[in-house]
């Protein structure tokens, strides 16, 4: 996603200064009895790993477990990364719904690898990523296995400095382009015209006015429904639309290197299913929760002065109740914020020394930043302080999730998490894409990367113009032509009362002409 947005651009990650590294391995997973399960796009230690626990057959179950994956991956990229969903109907493309049961979108990703792992420790290892997408492995689509495909097949790749680096890079080639950033800027408001129809650009909340041909919306879109345009019922129906977790995120400065830990780490709870009932049925932190270590110095010296490392731990916790979502939990049931950060922390700090044999991590914390709830809703505006935008169930994705334009208001776009496609960075570039075709549609502007195959210095030739394929094969265009055929009969048979071969073959022509002529424009 990252070398196509570039490339997209008209540069590189590379030209642009990004440098990458490969971690490896993925993922070291720390288990309470002391075990331990190292994830790797290296096929021989996976074999090592899987055969360890899941017997000499395990490997070709896993090789099945990444067959699946991948498919889900290549038809996801295809048909749901690559494309919008702007009504029902959007679903109905031939291509997709004949795709749609390959998916397993009505199987939970934990049923799904059941079928390949026997054993509850990798059952656990290969459904945890659901958590990316901020939902439980025993509700998330069987579909998102594809998120175990692109780490297992590509690996994890962390950019030297940070993954701020490529926002910098982002910025520079805008900049290059003449964009102008004004940062630390709020905004109140999206300017509307006088009909509530049309954006024509934002109130910042020092008053200014900044008017606009075209207003695209990165803000938290449930925020900006409610927060940013009048009250309407969509705004009303997004409140009470199912949210993703929220987390405690620590960000620590260690005054030594911790080198039990790798740089990528996951510390699984043995209540494993009762811990995301926790989070996601009672939005509360586990008793025992599940979460991440990241140790970006591990890969990159620059992340942390020499002899000292900097960690990043995320806990997934529930989200902020809120009166309007449609849960049906109690919120007079208070959330104890404060209590829960603390245990948090004390049992973070606990799981690690246990489980890795590493010691005295309180007492090496030299500076310490938190993130909670509260501030991923009232510092970053995240609605419930939902670090994920809104939940990704099935009706909750593709046509059913709200859409990269406003559905009433001409000129307003979104991006992000919370729109099609969904959340997660690259999935949000994905869809940032989506929502810049849609902007040039608007303004029947041409698409600069449908043509990088054609010299820019040439006027684009009829010979060298892209073609897209027709919406539908021959044999779908035979079977319009017969359910065509079979009204036509019928129109026939009620005006004649009666019809001959040559009526029929007559039907046939016509209703063959018009399908084609139909699909063709």
């Amino acid at each position: 996603m990252f070398h196509t947005a570039f490339h997209d651009l008209g540069t590189s990650l590379k030209e642009e200064g990004v440098e990458l590294y490969k971690c490896e391995p993925n993922y070291n997973l720390w288990f309470s009895d002391g075990e331990s399960f190292e994830l790797s796009t290296d096929m021989t230690r996976m074999k090592a790993e899987v055969e360890k626990w899941e017997g000499k057959e395990g490997f070709e179950r896993y090789l099945d477990f990444l067959r699946e994956a991948h498919v889900h991956y290549e038809a996801s990229v295809v048909w749901v990364l690559k494309k919008n969903f702007t009504s029902i109907l959007s679903m109905l493309r031939p291509g997709f719904v004949r795709l749609l049961l390959a998916l397993h979108p009505f199987e939970s990703i934990y049923s799904r690898a059941s079928r390949y792992f026997w054993t509850e420790r990798l059952r656990r290892v290969f459904t945890f990523g659901s958590m990316y997408m901020g939902m439980s492995p025993f509700d998330a689509p069987g579909t998102y296995s594809l998120l175990q495909y692109t780490e297992l097949a590509e690996g994890i790749w962390y950019p030297k400095g940070g993954f701020h680096k490529i926002v910098e890079a982002l910025v520079g080639v805008g900049e290059r382009f003449g964009v102008k950033y004004r940062l630390s800027t709020d905004v109140s408001r999206i300017l509307l015209s006088p009909d509530n129809r049309t954006a024509r650009g934002v109130v910042l909340a020092s008053g200014e006015t900044l008017t606009a041909d075209v207003v695209l919306v990165n803000a938290d879109l449930v925020y900006a429904y409610n927060n940013l345009l009048p009250p309407s019922s969509m705004s009303s129906s997004l409140k009470a639309r199912a949210a993703s977790c929220s987390s405690f995120s620590f960000y620590w400065a260690m005054d030594r290197q911790i080198p039990e830990l790798t740089t990528h780490n996951i510390f699984l709870a043995d209540d494993y299913r009762e811990s995301f009932d926790d989070i996601f049925k009672r939005q509360l932190m586990p008793d025992q929760p599940s979460f991440y270590v990241n140790v970006p110095s591990r890969v990159d010296a620059t992340a942390a002065p020499p002899g000292k490392d900097c960690i990043v731990v995320l806990v997934p916790i529930g989200h902020i109740l809120d009166k309007a979502e449609g849960t049906g939990l109690d919120v007079s049931n208070k959330q104890d914020w404060d209590t829960m950060l603390e245990r948090a922390r004390e049992t973070v700090f606990r799981t690690i020394e246990s489980r890795t044999g590493a010691s005295h991590l309180r007492d090496s914390v030299v500076k310490e930043i938190v993130n909670t709830p509260q501030s991923w809703r009232d510092l970053f505006n995240l609605d419930k302080g939902a670090i994920l935008g809104l939940s990704h169930s099935f009706f909750n994705v593709l046509c059913f999730r709200p859409r990269t334009k406003h559905p009433s208001i001409e000129r307003l776009h979104f991006v992000g998490a919370s729109t099609h496609p969904g959340t997660g960075v690259p999935i949000c570039l994905a869809g940032s894409k989506i929502t810049a075709e849609q902007v040039l549609d608007s303004f029947n502007m041409r698409k600069p990367w449908r043509n990088d195959a054609v010299s820019k210095q040439k006027e684009q030739r009829e010979i060298d113009k892209n073609h897209m394929r027709p919406i539908l094969s021959n044999i779908h265009i035979a079977l319009l032509a017969l359910i065509t055929t079979v009204l036509v009969l019928l129109y026939f048979s009620l005006i004649y009362g009666q019809y001959s071969m040559t009526t029929l073959y007559k039907a046939w022509q016509i209703s063959l002409r018009y399908n084609m002529d139909y699909l063709q424009a």
